[in-house]
C-alpha cells in the first residue's frame, strides 16, 4: 500500500521550493530526497534551477517521491506541486512562486506575520497556508534557515519519519562539520513543532492556480539584427527587496559622521547624499540615510561603518518602506 498522501497523473507526489541564492534550498532539496530514498525507500529524485549563482538571485528546487516499484522518468521541472515552500516571503513582489498550485494544495512561508496578510499578499483563494519563523529560529540556533524549513515540510508531508532526516543531517555535516550537528538537529525540530496552519475552505468547483511559464521577449525569429537593445534603461525602478537574506542596514543619524566608508563599499549606491554647509559656512556631503529599494542587504556597509552608525537589523515587514530616504535623479525627474 503506498503511503504518498496524493499523486497526479504519473504517480508522482511533487514538492517545489522558491528561494533566493544564499539560504540553502538547493541543499535542503538534496536532503529531503535523500532521508526520503534512503529512509522511506521510496523512489525520488530533486534537482534545481538557477541561473548565476550569486546570493539573492531566485532559485527553485524540484523535489519527486514515488511508489518504490514506479520509475520516475520524468526531469521536467516540477509545474503543479502538491506542496510549495516559500523560503523567502518577499520573492511573491518578483516571482509568481504559486503558480501551477492546485486549488487544495499547501504553501509553508518562512514568516512572522499573520496567515491572513499573507493570503492576501500571495492571492490564495482557498488550500492550506503554513508558516514558520524559519529565520527567527536559524538566527537563535545559529544556523541556516533550509534546516527549520525542513523541519516544516516534514510536519507537512507526514509519511516521511523525521528521524531518518535528523540521519541524513547527521551524514552531511558529520564529516566535515561535526559542530554544527546538534545546532541544525535543534533547528529541525524547532520546525516541526512551530510551524501552524490554517485551511481556507475549497470549494468543490475550486480551480488551481494556472502554471505560466516566463517566455523571453526575444528570440532567434526576433531579436533585432545587430544585438540592438530597443528597451527603455529600467535599472532605477528596481526593487531588490527580494534578495535580501532577512537583515537590513539600519541606520543612526546621530553616531554618522558621513565618512562615506559605507558608500564605498556598496556596489548598489543605495546611500542618498545631500549638499549643505558646516559650522564654518562650507558646503560638505551629509549622509541622509539609505535607499532600501536598492539594497540587497548584504550589510558591507555594516562592516565598514567605523561609528557604529549602521548596524544590522532582522527586517519586518513595512520597515524598509518607512524608513526609506528615496534616492533623486534629477536628469530624469528632468533638473540639471
Amino acid at each position: 500500500m503506498s503511503t504518498l498522501p496524493k499523486k497526479n497523473e504519473l504517480g508522482f507526489f511533487e514538492i517545489r521550493l522558491e528561494s533566493i541564492g544564499g539560504l540553502g534550498a538547493n541543499l535542503a532539496g538534496k536532503m529531503l530526497a535523500e532521508a526520503g530514498v534512503l529512509g522511506m525507500g521510496l523512489n525520488g529524485s530533486n534537482f534545481s534551477s538557477y541561473g548565476s549563482e550569486k546570493k539573492g538571485s531566485p532559485i527553485k528546487t524540484f523535489i519527486r517521491f514515488t511508489d518504490p516499484e514506479v520509475e520516475i522518468r520524468d526531469h521536467s521541472p516540477i509545474e503543479v506541486p502538491h506542496v510549495v515552500a516559500i523560503f523567502h516571503e518577499e520573492l511573491y513582489k518578483t516571482v509568481n512562486v504559486v503558480s501551477g498550485l492546485p486549488a487544495d494544495g499547501i504553501v509553508l512561508v518562512n514568516s512572522t506575520r499573520d496567515f491572513d496578510e499573507i493570503r492576501r499578499d500571495l492571492k490564495l483563494e482557498y488550500g492550506t497556508l503554513a508558516v514558520v519563523d524559519g529565520m527567527g529560529i536559524a538566527v537563535e540556533e545559529k544556523t541556516k534557515v533550509n534546516t527549520s524549513m525542513l523541519g516544516a515540510l516534514y510536519r507537512i508531508c507526514d509519511f516521511l519519519d523525521p528521524e531518518d532526516m535528523r540521519n541524513t543531517i547527521r551524514n552531511t555535516f558529520g564529516k566535515k562539520y561535526p559542530h554544527l550537528v546538534e545546532p541544525n538537529i535543534r533547528t529541525f525540530d524547532r520546525g516541526y513543532n512551530e510551524v501552524k496552519f490554517k485551511t481556507y475552505e475549497v470549494p468543490a468547483d475550486a480551480e488551481g492556480k494556472a502554471f505560466k511559464r516566463s517566455v523571453t521577449v526575444y528570440g532567434y525569429e526576433s531579436q533585432p539584427l545587430g544585438g540592438v537593445i530597443l528597451a527603455q534603461a529600467n535599472t532605477i525602478l528596481k526593487d531588490m527587496s527580494g534578495s535580501r537574506q532577512g537583515f537590513i542596514p539600519e541606520f543612526n543619524a546621530e553616531k554618522c559622521i558621513s565618512c562615506a566608508q559605507c558608500d564605498v563599499v556598496c556596489g548598489d549606491m543605495c546611500f542618498v547624499w545631500e549638499e549643505e554647509p558646516n559650522k564654518r559656512g562650507i558646503m560638505q556631503m551629509v549622509l541622509k540615510g539609505i535607499d532600501y529599494q536598492y539594497c540587497k542587504g548584504c550589510l558591507k556597509c555594516v562592516d565598514a561603518c567605523p561609528t557604529g552608525a549602521l548596524q544590522d537589523l532582522r527586517e519586518e515587514v513595512g520597515y524598509a518602506e518607512a524608513h526609506r530616504v528615496p534616492s533623486r535623479f534629477n536628469f530624469v525627474l528632468g533638473g540639471a
